[in-house]
C-alpha cells in the first residue's frame, strides 16, 4: 500500500512539472513604432520584443503572388525549461527585408510577417503581418545652378528638386544633417517637389568636406546631388583663459549646488558634460520652428556692445598655471554695463526663456525655418516661451548667470540647431544675396 502511495506521487510529480512549465510559458509581443508601408532592397526594421523567458528565434518572411520568401533570422540555442524566476526585459531585434535577400521579389503589392519565438518549453510563436509595397527605386534629386559662397562657421542656402519615393531630404555636411522645407508659394506636381535648405558648414567641419543635397526613404534608399560651392576656411582663435578658486565658488555653487567633489573637479564636469547637455538641448529646439521667415532685414547686436569673445574661440582653462580643460566658445561675448535690456536681434517666438545651466538665465528666439538666436547669461527674463517679439524689444537684463566671470550677454544663433557664427546675419546685403534672393520673406514682412 505505502509502495503505491509512492509510485502515485512521483508519478503526480511528473505529470505536475511540465504541465506547470507548459502552463507558466509565455507567448512574445511584437511591435514596431511606426506601420510599416514600404519595402525597398534591404529594409532595415526594428523589432521590440517582450519574451519574459527570452527569444529563440526571430524571422520574417514575405509573401506575394501566392509565393513565400525568407528575409533575415535571428536565433539562440533552445533553453526550454526558463520559467520561474524569470522576467526579462523587452528586447530589441533588427529584421532586415527586402528585393536583395529575394531577387525573385517584384515591384508592387506585398504581403511582410515577422515571427518571435519564445525560449521556453512551449516556444509559443507570435506574428506581426503588414501589407505593403515593394519599392526598390530610389527617388531622384536635383541641385540649383546657383553658386553658393560659404563661409566655414557660417550659413548658406541650396534649392533643390525631389521626386519618386522620399521620405526625408536635406543637406548633408560630413557628419551634419540639415532638414529642408517646401519652397514657399510652390505647389507640389505629383510627386515632384520644390524645396530649400537653410544649411551650416559647420566650425568643426574639415574644409575638404563637400556638401550635399540628399534624399533617401524608410525602403533604405538614399541618392546624393552636389552644387557649386566656393569654401573660404577659417582659422579661429586659441587663447588662455585663467581661473580662479573664488570664480570656481561662484559658477560651482550657482550651476551645480550640492554637487559631489573638489571645486575643479565640479567644473570640469560643468565645463564639459553639462556644456554638451546645454549645446544639445539647444539643438532640440530646432523642432520648434515656424515654417516661415518672421524678419525682413538685418539681425541687431546688442546696442553700444563691445566684443569680449569670438565665435568659434578655442579656449584653453589655465588654473593655478597648469592647462585643465580646452573647450569651444560657441558665440559672442556682448558686454556694455551692468544690467542692461536685452533686446531681440529680429522678430520672432520665444521657444525658450527659462535656466539652462552653462548659459544661466537663458532666452531662444525662432526666426522660421530652423534659424534662432540665443541669449545667455541673462539677470532677468521678462519673456515667456510662445511670446512673439519684435526686433530691438527687450526680453530681460544683462547678468552674469551660468559660467560667466562677469555682467555679459552671450550672443549665438543656430541654424536647425547646430551654432553659427552670427555676423553674416548683421549685414543685410549678405542676407539678401544669400538668402532672400531664393527665398524671400512673405509681402510685408
Amino acid at each position: 500500500m505505502m509502495r503505491s502511495r509512492v509510485l502515485l506521487i512521483v508519478v503526480v510529480a511528473l505529470l505536475i512539472v511540465p504541465v506547470g512549465l507548459l502552463i507558466l510559458s509565455a507567448t512574445p509581443e511584437i511591435r514596431i513604432d511606426e506601420p510599416l508601408k514600404v519595402i525597398g532592397g534591404d529594409t532595415p526594421v526594428t523589432l521590440h520584443i517582450t519574451a519574459p523567458h527570452g527569444i529563440r528565434r526571430v524571422w520574417a518572411t514575405v509573401e506575394q503572388n501566392g509565393s513565400t520568401w525568407p528575409m533575415s533570422e535571428t536565433s539562440q540555442p533552445a533553453a526550454r525549461w526558463n520559467f520561474l524566476g524569470k522576467n526579462l526585459a523587452p528586447k530589441d531585434v533588427v529584421v532586415t527585408v527586402g528585393r536583395k535577400l529575394a531577387p525573385k521579389l517584384k515591384d508592387g503589392k506585398a504581403r511582410v510577417v515577422f515571427s518571435a519565438q519564445s525560449n521556453d518549453l512551449r516556444g509559443s510563436t507570435a506574428e506581426l503581418a503588414y501589407d505593403v509595397m515593394v519599392n526598390s527605386q530610389p527617388p531622384v534629386v536635383y541641385a540649383d545652378a546657383l553658386q553658393h559662397y560659404i563661409n566655414q562657421g557660417g550659413c548658406e542656402l541650396v534649392t533643390f528638386t525631389v521626386s519618386g519615393y522620399w521620405t526625408e531630404a536635406g543637406v548633408k555636411v560630413g557628419k551634419y544633417k540639415f532638414r529642408s522645407f517646401p519652397m514657399p508659394g510652390k505647389t507640389q506636381q505629383g510627386d515632384r517637389s520644390e524645396r530649400f535648405s537653410l544649411f551650416a558648414y559647420p566650425w568643426d567641419t574639415p574644409d575638404g568636406t563637400v556638401p550635399v543635397v540628399y534624399a533617401t526613404n524608410p525602403a533604405g534608399n538614399e541618392v546624393e546631388a552636389r552644387f557649386w560651392y566656393k569654401l573660404f576656411p577659417k582659422k579661429f582663435r586659441s587663447r588662455d583663459l585663467e581661473i580662479s578658486d573664488s570664480f570656481l565658488d561662484k559658477v560651482d555653487n550657482q550651476i551645480d549646488p550640492g554637487g559631489q567633489g573638489t571645486l575643479l573637479e565640479r567644473f570640469l564636469r560643468i565645463n564639459g558634460e553639462m556644456r554638451r547637455a546645454n549645446n544639445q538641448q539647444l539643438a532640440d529646439l530646432r523642432s520648434d520652428t515656424l515654417e516661415h521667415w518672421r524678419f525682413n532685414n538685418a539681425f541687431l547686436q546688442l546696442g553700444n556692445s563691445k566684443v569680449e569673445a569670438m565665435f568659434a574661440d578655442t579656449r584653453d582653462y589655465v588654473y593655478h598655471g597648469k592647462k585643465v580643460d580646452r573647450q569651444t566658445h560657441l558665440g559672442y561675448d556682448l558686454s556694455v554695463t551692468q544690467g542692461v535690456d536685452v533686446t531681440a536681434a529680429n522678430d520672432g517666438k520665444v521657444v525658450w526663456a527659462h535656466n539652462l545651466g552653462i548659459y544661466g538665465n537663458c532666452i531662444v528666439v525662432d526666426h522660421g525655418y530652423g534659424l534662432q538666436s540665443i541669449y545667455g547669461h541673462l539677470s532677468r527674463i521678462d519673456v515667456k516661451p510662445g511670446d512673439m517679439v519684435k526686433k530691438g524689444q527687450s526680453m530681460g537684463k544683462s547678468g552674469s548667470t551660468g559660467l560667466a566671470g562677469g555682467d555679459h550677454v552671450h550672443f549665438s544663433m543656430q541654424a536647425d540647431g547646430v551654432q553659427v557664427t552670427p555676423i553674416e546675419w548683421f549685414d543685410m546685403h549678405w542676407i539678401e544675396d544669400r538668402i532672400f534672393s531664393k527665398v524671400p520673406p512673405p509681402a510685408g514682412g
